[in-house]
């Protein structure tokens, strides 16, 4: 597990919370897309998506992009789906940023 340092543990009662992540993904065609139907196969309600505010476009072939989502009562495992984004290929790190009610 490459980045367990950076990721905050979850528990089960992240239910009605929000969770924002960070990721630095490469610059490809369909890899925001495929990183949003994970988000939507595990049922994930999306709330923003922004690149951060440091980096307008992506630099050196790679964005960062931030993304909310509310977990709802049929979210499955957060901590799955984070790790399923980490290892879709061009995804170079996530990070959780905070998990707040």
């Amino acid at each position: 597990y490459k980045y367990k340092d950076d990721i905050l543990p979850f528990s089960d009662n992240t239910r009605g919370k929000t969770v924002t992540l960070v990721t630095q993904m490469m610059d490809e065609p369909g890899l925001l897309s495929d990183l949003l139907h994970i988000v939507a196969d595990y049922r994930a309600n999306i709330l923003t998506i922004h690149q951060t505010i440091h980096q307008t476009i992506p630099v050196n072939g790679s964005a960062t992009v931030t993304l909310s989502v509310e977990v709802l009562s049929d979210t499955g495992n957060v901590a799955g789906m984070v790790e399923e984004i980490e290892h879709l290929k061009g995804v170079q790190n996530v990070k959780i940023l905070g998990v707040e009610k």
